[in-house]
């Protein structure tokens, strides 16, 4: 560029305006990526944006060319010096100009970003390296707002369905959720969860239509790897989670072993209405409160009515029976009956469906003492699903009422490693530290769950049972007394224990004496562990004969810690002979 045009560009001001421009330009492209974000626009916006802007350079030039500023009016400027370029010439001239400034914005959005997004490089990490992602919920944007459950069944099935592929770490349900309704930043959240993608999206139902948009957000730069929009009829809703757990396969281009077929859906059903109340009771049962439980024993019935060959729903609706029977009220029997019935349907409408076995493993386990029967569903459920956090969780349960505590263990730490913030993972690790005499271990995983979850009921009772065992009586006092959601029961339980660990053996026999009269009738096996723990051997087992013909809880006659003192009777030994309980 010779020395006349450099000066004329200068006193037109075209540098100026470039730099002005350009800086516009970074803070457009810095404000346009979060919201497009938030409103979920597919990634093409941005390139779209992208090339308008770059656009804008040619066209920058050429209007500080042309005009002026002065004291706030927009003038012509004046005539170029003759010997300058014209015509055609200067515009070409101008045009490249614009180009040439525009270029390096340009070539780093298309060419070296575009392929850090689609090569991840090494210093990623994760996605590189081992392919990870976690499912967050998807938002509702249903105009009455009133769909959430549905949104969140969408995302879990996803969820469900990617966590089948060889070769990809999903990140438990559990994990996942516990960010619904926090304003945090996708690559926080990744980094939270140990992740090298997060999935996210929306869906938006209103009469038969309903539009799913989702999208895979890389933590490591927070740039996209695959966004879609789905506008579809509610029928086809089970296709549109297929395309999108394919999508995200592709997008972290996860290879499928030979023989593995692309990740699908596990729920199937031809009633929309039957789906629908599946997803309404499995978002239900989730808090675990009496209300909402039978509220989804309501719905997941109806699921099972309008469709019986639905697996899931017939799994779901065995969950919430048995969680109901372990209760004590006067239709936990009936309850328990029909817990079972709903797990052996679940089986055989599903016969490849791990949750169907998982659940029927813990109803044979606590309702009918089939032992030999649950190992065997434990067994098929690792096997058709060996990352699943729920199937991880009721594996380490059934080893640690086997008395295989190393296992169970090694299990529970597993499924902490899929759901880094399961809470219930945790409070079945806990107690299997306590059985196996790791107070110290325990104490640091308790203090853990009691973080995640200060409300936990059964963070608090390892806490407490803690404090008691590590012979803290003041604050053995203060927490077992204190427990949220404790019952009558439960505060003369404790009240009977410390009265045997730390009073007088008078209070010791008083105490004992007054929680068998009260309670000893619907939990005899309570006051069987009250004097196995004083200990008073002929006692408690008089009492756990009453709770093995009353059917009360001995599936974990191997695991409960109050037990320890007694175990080396002979009558310890043929109880689980009589329960048929492997003794090793």
């Amino acid at each position: 560029m010779d020395l006349p045009l450099l000066a004329e560009l200068q006193r037109r001001r075209v540098f100026r305006a470039l730099v002005g421009y350009g800086i516009a330009a970074f803070a457009v492209l810095q404000i346009i990526e979060p919201v497009m974000h938030g409103l979920h626009w597919p990634d093409a916006v941005l390139s779209y944006v992208v090339v308008a802007l770059a656009v804008g350079f040619p066209v920058v030039v050429s209007l500080a060319w042309i005009f002026d500023v002065n004291a706030g009016r927009i003038e012509r400027t004046g005539p170029a010096p003759a010997s300058g370029p014209r015509g055609v010439r200067l515009g070409l001239l101008l045009v490249g100009i614009g180009v040439v400034a525009a270029a390096p914005g340009v070539i780093w959005y298309f060419a070296v970003r575009g392929h850090a997004r689609s090569v991840p490089s090494s210093a990623v990490g994760a996605v590189a390296a081992t392919p990870s992602i976690a499912v967050l919920p998807f938002a509702d944007m249903s105009p009455g707002k009133d769909q959430e459950y549905f949104s969140d069944g969408i995302a879990e099935e996803i969820l469900n369905a990617l966590a089948q592929v060889e070769g990809l770490q999903v990140t438990g349900r559990t994990s996942s959720f516990s960010f619904k309704g926090k304003n945090e930043d996708l690559r926080d959240i990744g980094q939270k969860l140990g992740v090298g993608a997060v999935l996210e999206g929306s869906v938006r139902k209103a009469g038969n239509r309903v539009r799913v948009t989702a999208q895979v957000v890389k933590v490591a730069d927070g740039f996209h790897l695959w966004s879609q929009t789905y506008d579809r009829d509610l029928t086809d809703v089970f296709a549109v989670q297929d395309e999108i757990a394919r999508g995200v396969v592709e997008a972290l281009k996860v290879k499928l072993l030979p023989g593995r077929e692309q990740p699908a859906s596990r729920v199937r059903t031809a009633s929309l209405e039957a789906y629908d109340q599946y997803l309404l009771g499995v978002h239900l049962i989730e808090s675990f409160t009496v209300a909402d439980v039978r509220a989804a024993t309501i719905a997941l019935e109806r699921a099972v009515t309008l469709d019986p060959t639905m697996a899931a729903a017939w799994a779901a609706l065995a969950r919430a029976l048995w969680w109901s029977s372990n209760r004590v009220t006067p239709e936990a029997a009936d309850q328990g009956r029909r817990a079972i019935a709903a797990a052996e349907k679940s089986v055989a409408s599903g016969p490849n469906l791990a949750e169907a076995y998982s659940i029927r493993s813990l109803v044979r386990d606590a309702l009918q003492w089939d032992f030999a029967g649950s190992d065997e569903d434990d067994a098929r459920a690792v096997a058709l699903s060996p990352n699943s956090p729920s199937v991880l969780i009721h594996h380490c349960i059934n080893l640690g009422m086997r008395g295989q505590l190393a296992l169970a263990i090694a299990t529970c730490r597993r499924a902490i490693e899929v759901d880094p913030l399961t809470v219930g993972g945790r409070n079945i690790l806990t107690f299997d530290l306590i059985a196996s005499g790791d107070l110290a271990g325990a104490r640091a995983v308790n203090l853990r769950v009691l973080q995640l979850s200060p409300s936990s009921f059964a963070a608090q009772s390892n806490r407490c049972v803690l404090d008691f065992l590590g012979g803290d009586r003041t604050a053995a006092r203060d927490h077992c007394m204190s427990l949220t959601d404790a019952d009558e029961g439960d505060r003369a339980y404790w009240q009977a224990l410390m009265a045997i660990e730390w009073g007088a053996p008078a209070e010791a026999e008083q105490r004992t004496s007054e929680f068998a009269t009260r309670f000893g009738e619907e939990n005899p096996l309570r006051v069987a562990k009250l004097y196995a723990w004083r200990p008073d051997p002929d006692r408690a087992f008089k009492w756990l004969n009453r709770a093995y013909d009353s059917h009360d809880g001995l599936d974990g006659i191997k695991f409960d810690w109050e037990l320890k003192k007694i175990r080396s009777d002979s009558r310890y030994t043929a109880l689980l002979k009589k329960m048929k309980l492997p003794l090793d």
